[in-house]
C-alpha cells in the first residue's frame, strides 16, 4: 500500500477565524449555515464541504462570497472528502462551536483558530484524509503572574468573564 504524508498550509484572510472539521452528509453545508445565522446573525462567513461519494462536489453556503471562495481554495488544497471549512468574520468560533459540535452530521472538529494553520494529510491510492493540524506556534514559556493578570483582564474586556 502506497502511503504519503503531506503538509498543506492553509491561507485565509487576516481578521478571520477558521473552523475545520469532518462531516458526513450532503446537507452539512446547509445545516452549518443555519447554525451560524441563528447563533451570530451579524457574522460574515463562508462554508464549504467536500462530498466523498457520488459527484464528489464541493458544496457551499455563506453570506460572504470572498470567504466562501477562500473555503473552497482551502478544501481544494486539502483534497480530502467529508471535510468542512468555515471562515468567520465579525464572530468568534466560541459563539458557534458547541452548536456545530451538536450538528448530527459533524464527526470531528480539527481546529477553530485565527493562527497560522497547516493540515497534515495522508494520501493513499484511494484518496486523501486529514491526520491532524498544526495550529499556531509551539510554547515559548510558562505564564508569569503578570501574564495571568493580563489573560484575566482580556477575558473580561471581551465579555467572556465577569
Amino acid at each position: 500500500m502506497q502511503l504519503e504524508i503531506h503538509n498543506v498550509k492553509i491561507e485565509y484572510p487576516e481578521g478571520c477565524n477558521i473552523i475545520l472539521g469532518q462531516t458526513h452528509f450532503i446537507k452539512s453545508a446547509e445545516d452549518l449555515y443555519e447554525i451560524i445565522v441563528a447563533a451570530v446573525p451579524q457574522a460574515r462567513f463562508g462554508i464549504a464541504f467536500t462530498e466523498a461519494s457520488g459527484p464528489c462536489l464541493i458544496r457551499t453556503e455563506g453570506n460572504d462570497d470572498d470567504l466562501t471562495r477562500d473555503c473552497i481554495t482551502a478544501l481544494k488544497a486539502i483534497g480530502a472528502g467529508h471535510v468542512f471549512c468555515i471562515l468567520l468574520r465579525e464572530a468568534f468560533p466560541i459563539t458557534v462551536l458547541n452548536q456545530i459540535k451538536h450538528c448530527p452530521e459533524v464527526c470531528t472538529i480539527y481546529c477553530a483558530t485565527a493562527n497560522p494553520l497547516q493540515v497534515i494529510v495522508a494520501s493513499t491510492l484511494q484518496g486523501w484524509g486529514i491526520l491532524g493540524v498544526i495550529d499556531g506556534a509551539p510554547p515559548k514559556g510558562v505564564e508569569t503572574d503578570f501574564d495571568r493578570q493580563e489573560r484575566h483582564a482580556l477575558m473580561r474586556r471581551l465579555g467572556y468573564k465577569r
